[in-house]
């Protein structure tokens, strides 16, 4: 399985970018699917994700400005951003939890990481 993602550049404040994660790979079961971001010297912290039953879950600093979306095909997940402030700076990871062998257990998969730049 690998995750890759693509999308993230510089920006202005109160400007916009949309993040694109696609899972190659074949999947038996997907958990959720989503976005963690992280700056240096801070843990990584959950941005959004999007359950396998369309249940969205947003750290409280996006809610409302953020938006994540699966494909129907269930294996891109993408997270637009809009209104961007200088704090949303940091690099961006794609995970996936889910379950690629039968009678495995679920774990987490990430993609490697793009880089988001607020000017402000």
């Amino acid at each position: 399985v690998r995750l890759q993602a693509s999308g993230g550049g510089l920006v202005q404040a109160g400007g916009y970018l949309r993040l694109s994660c696609v899972a190659s790979g074949r999947f038996v079961s997907i958990n959720y699917m989503g976005w963690y971001r992280q700056v240096p010297g801070k843990q990584r912290e959950l941005v959004a994700l999007i359950t396998d039953s369309g249940s969205e879950d947003y750290a409280d600093s996006v809610k409302g400005r953020f938006i994540v979306s699966r494909d129907n095909a269930g294996n891109t997940v993408s997270l637009q951003m809009n209104s961007l402030k200088p704090e949303d700076t940091a690099v961006y990871y794609c995970n996936v939890r889910g379950i690629v062998v039968i009678g495995m257990p679920s774990r987490d998969y990430w993609g490697h990481g793009t880089l988001v730049t607020v000017s402000s």
